[in-house]
């Protein structure tokens, strides 16, 4: 026991070691670009995006993702380092972050950028390749240097990005070490790395969120996905059938934004259903989810061995057949909670259905979904009445709302919508988390506000018209 002790001792010391040279690193290459020109910062984060994205090394990425994890399919790991991170860079390159960025002329306040220092970021390995790209620009935008733990399980893939966008960096003439990788991660060394860096953007599993509240830096956490999605009577139904397609199946469903409920009301159930397995989606029988369930649960918990595995895969790991053509498993549901683990989030190609009565019944599986897990993530909805998707957004308890757009590829920002790009979703006090933002750099910088005197003072007004409302009553 003793000498277990003294080894594990030995361990985190030098675990902490190693991490303080790489901060000191970090911290020295971050003082350079201080003052940095927003030019300066764009054409920085534009390079380490082009020296991973551009054609031939961006396919070249996405395989050696496969190839290393395990998880996932080509085809979703090459949209997401070729596209996501373009439409990232694209989503902020506009954006002002350096100097005074936002100016309110009726409160007389201005509100300066400022860098935070050294980011620390966990990456996780269900989404390795885009990950470290998008939150190295995000934190380089702010001025920032960072660090990035990945996963043991890919901690090739990124150390192949992160050199790349190091090489990009130099030949802006920027110090490399604006990007660190920590090449031989483990949990020693993220631990260590959270308690010595300036900020802590955590993307993973639920227990590295917690540890990186724990730490005593200040973090951004991201809460549990479990996406529910709602098709009303109003619907298109052949488009959501297709964009539902879609996200079940991106990448293998190694999204925590993947549908993992899709609730039907009663009017277009059977129709949408059938549309459903037109689109490859295998309703199973009692034998088959029984099967099922026992693979992708293992104690109580996901079973790595079926993440974001094909169908065929994951029917052969459980002992089931599925026909040819199958995408993505229906497993027909009807309660929710422990007792109903299909309930939960499942990172596999498995969509639990429901069937509700009308809107106010999908409102209440929703909720009672997600109170069960992935409260304040996110949902949608497949509907042509904004009567409807109002009342969805208003009565559910989440932080993103995706109307007529397929959930994994949508809520995390797209072209097709308003939503800031990241991979970072603030899932707010629902999720255990401090905003419910789209994470971006906005979340990676420290602001001075500025204030000067009104041109004419406030007046309070006087106490029977402040207290107009309440008077009367409270007499």
């Amino acid at each position: 026991m003793a000498q277990a002790a003294n080894l594990n001792m030995v361990e985190d010391d030098s675990a902490a070691a190693e991490v303080a040279e790489l901060v000191a690193r970090s911290r020295a290459a971050q003082a350079q670009i201080e003052d940095y020109t927003q030019e300066q910062v764009d054409k920085l984060i534009t390079a380490m995006v082009w020296a991973v994205a551009k054609p031939g090394v961006a396919e070249k990425i996405a395989q050696f993702t496969v190839d290393e994890t395990q998880l996932g399919n080509y085809d979703g790991k090459y949209l997401k380092i070729f596209r996501k991170t373009r439409a990232t860079l694209y989503d902020i390159i506009d954006d002002k972050s350096v100097g005074i960025i936002e100016e309110d002329p009726v409160r007389n306040i201005v509100k300066i950028a400022k860098p935070v220092g050294v980011i620390g970021a966990l990456a996780p390995t269900t989404n390795p390749e885009a990950t470290p790209v998008i939150k190295a620009i995000s934190a380089v935008k702010g001025r920032n240097s960072i660090i990035v733990a990945p996963h043991p399980r890919a901690k090739l893939t990124n150390k192949m990005i992160v050199d790349l966008m190091r090489e990009a960096i130099v030949k802006m003439g920027a110090p490399a070490d604006l990007v660190i990788s920590i090449d031989t991660p483990s949990l020693e060394k993220t631990n260590e790395l959270m308690k010595q860096c300036d900020r802590i953007l955590a993307t993973g599993g639920g227990a590295m969120v917690t540890a990186a509240y724990s730490s005593g830096t200040p973090a951004l956490g991201v809460g549990a996905g479990n996406a529910v999605v709602t098709v009303d009577e109003t619907a298109d139904l052949d488009d959501a059938a297709e964009k539902i397609r879609i996200s079940k199946t991106l990448d293998l469903a190694a999204s925590c934004s993947s549908d993992n409920s899709v609730i039907l009301v009663d009017a277009i159930h059977d129709e949408m259903l059938a549309k459903l397995q037109a689109k490859g989606g295998y309703i199973l029988d009692n034998d088959a989810k029984a099967k099922l369930q026992a693979a992708i649960w293992v104690d109580g918990h996901i079973n790595a061995k079926v993440v974001a595995q094909t169908p065929k895969f994951i029917a052969d790991y459980a002992g089931f057949d599925v026909p040819e053509g199958t995408q993505f498993f229906i497993v027909p549901e009807s309660g929710f909670g422990p007792d109903h683990p299909f309930s939960g989030e499942k990172m596999t190609v498995t969509m639990a259905l429901y069937r509700a009565k009308d809107i106010d019944d999908a409102i209440r599986l929703t909720n009672g979904i997600q109170a069960y897990q992935g409260q304040g993530h996110s949902c949608g909805i497949y509907s042509n009445s904004d009567a409807n998707i109002m009342k969805l957004a208003n009565a559910t308890k989440t932080s993103r709302v995706m109307v007529n757009q397929p959930q994994a590829a949508s809520n995390s920002g797209n072209l097709w919508n308003g939503m800031r790009q990241t991979f970072s979703l603030g899932c707010g006090s629902w999720g255990g988390n401090s905003t419910n933002n789209n994470i971006t750099w906005r979340d990676l910088i420290n602001e001075t506000w500025v204030s000067k005197p009104l041109a004419q003072p406030k007046v309070l007004p006087a106490d029977d018209v402040l207290f107009a409302s309440v008077i009367d009553e409270l007499k």
